[in-house]
């Protein structure tokens, strides 16, 4: 299998697949990046995959192809490259057997936080949204599989957590806007899955448990015995834009997946270990 954006979420699918013994290679941005991923059992390759990509011909028409590149902190013209551009440049030379397009529950544009599923309308107010669902169309149209995935956190990543530490965070309006997450175990684990049954169609990869702003905040609060928040205004200008909706994950639990922490108040402590370890080390 080939696995295009071999980063946090990627190297952890790459994990359970070299695992389950699977033939992994994994292309990345840059030939340190490469590297690295060698010294943990993967076959590696340096690609921009926003131009022509050509593939070793040992790796052409792999099993399953995974997107799971990332465009940074990079705006429209970063996704229509990253997302678009290098989907359809990887079609072309690796001709897979099976195609898993990663993208976001951002494409859906619910503001009354409503609960939404795969049939649910996916109308984003933003370009990078739209280009998403563009991506989204072509990976469906070669028969493939979209994952839509919530928020990502894990091991030394979690926006809200960081937020919080450093004293940066609010409750946006109260804090009554709905937040979706998944770990990036999980994430990983529902690529596995997705993989391994070969299906087709949209999944949304979230866990079990969306909670309000202000109920995150209050978990991570209620485990460091400190104060909540201060209330602040909504911040309206999000790249992939301002969304306030519950996402379901009955779909891809329908198929067996089921996600190790149902809630982000169950990875809690291991994410709070975590940090203080990398603290500890720098």
């Amino acid at each position: 299998m080939v696995i295009a954006g071999c980063g946090f979420l990627g190297e952890a699918a790459a994990a359970l697949f070299l695992g389950a013994e699977w033939r992994v290679l994994g292309i990345c941005s840059s030939a340190e990046s490469a590297d690295r991923l060698r010294t943990k059992g993967l076959a590696a390759a340096a690609a921009d995959i926003s131009q022509e990509v050509i593939a070793p011909e040992e790796w052409q028409s792999p099993d399953v192809l995974i997107h799971s590149a990332s465009s940074g902190r990079g705006g429209a013209d970063a996704y229509r490259a990253v997302y678009l551009e290098g989907l359809r440049n990887l079609l072309a030379a690796y001709r897979p057997r099976h195609l898993i397009f990663t993208g976001s529950t951002s494409v859906y544009g619910q503001v009354d936080g409503s609960w939404v599923k795969e049939e649910s309308p996916a109308e984003p107010s933003r370009e990078t949204g739209q280009i998403l669902l563009a991506a989204e169309k072509l990976a469906l149209e070669a028969g493939g599989c979209v994952a839509r995935l919530s928020g990502i956190y894990g091991p030394g990543r979690s926006v809200l957590l960081r937020k919080f530490l450093e004293g940066s965070a609010l409750l946006e309006a109260g804090g009554v806007r709905w937040i979706n997450q998944i770990h990036r175990d999980d994430g990983a684990a529902a690529l596995f899955h997705l993989a391994t049954t070969k299906k087709s169609g949209v999944f949304n990869v979230c866990d079990d448990t969306p909670a309000t702003q202000e109920t995150v905040y209050g978990w991570i609060a209620e485990f460091l015995q400190r104060p909540l928040p201060p209330i602040g205004p909504a911040d309206l200008d999000r790249k992939r834009g301002w969304t306030n909706k519950r996402v379901s994950n009955a779909k891809l639990r329908s198929l067996g997946w089921k996600p190790t922490f149902p809630s982000y108040r169950d990875a809690l402590p291991g994410l709070l270990a975590q940090h203080e370890a990398l603290t500890q080390r720098s």
